[in-house]
């Protein structure tokens, strides 16, 4: 299985999601990351989808297929050597007396990972970093008692010199067709 990191181009509209993740239902492509947010041009919004396939072909198709939704503005498809990417997670770990005590020195310099919130009986640590490092971190923080684990989804840029939505029209050119 390849991993393809599908990036969209939309503009802001109640219902495109949907609209969107039906297209990967039907095909039966289960999405493994989504994320959606506004870009730097006004009106125009990101999906960053993770998706694992065998086929290149039926990818390209997927990515002919959402090209055809009205609203949306462009379609990119990466490999992993194409694009720099991150994700976020928090864990939730128990402090309470009894349990191992954390290495914070470790977690900051080895893993770095840092925490970000200190509770009475809890600390939450943020870890950044591709699903490996993660994943990493996971297995080393999970000697403690973990209470929460929670991961985003993948967010991405292309390794080309340009913006991608220097290759959309400008914000004028299409804002006339709302």
């Amino acid at each position: 299985m390849t991993t393809y990191t599908i990036c969209i181009f939309t503009e802001n509209t109640i219902g495109l999601l949907n609209r969107i993740t039906i297209i990967f239902t039907r095909r039966r492509i289960n999405i493994e990351s989504l994320t959606v947010s506004e870009t730097e041009r006004k009106g125009v919004s990101r999906f960053t989808i993770v998706i694992k396939h065998e086929s290149r072909e039926e990818v390209e198709k997927l990515v002919r297929q959402i090209r055809k939704i009205v609203e949306v503005l462009a379609v990119f498809g990466y490999l992993n050597d194409e694009i720099v990417y991150n994700e976020i997670a928090l864990f939730k770990i128990s402090t309470t007396l009894g349990n191992k005590p954390l290495d914070v020195e470790t977690i900051n310099q080895q893993y770095k990972a840092w925490v970000v919130y200190w509770g009475l009986d809890y600390v939450v640590i943020e870890k950044t970093g591709n699903d490996t490092e993660i994943f990493e971190f996971f297995n080393y923080i999970k000697r403690h008692d973990i209470l929460e684990f929670v991961r985003s989804g993948r967010v991405a840029v292309g390794k080309t010199e340009k913006g991608l939505v220097e290759y959309l029209p400008e914000e004028a050119e299409w804002e006339h067709y709302m």
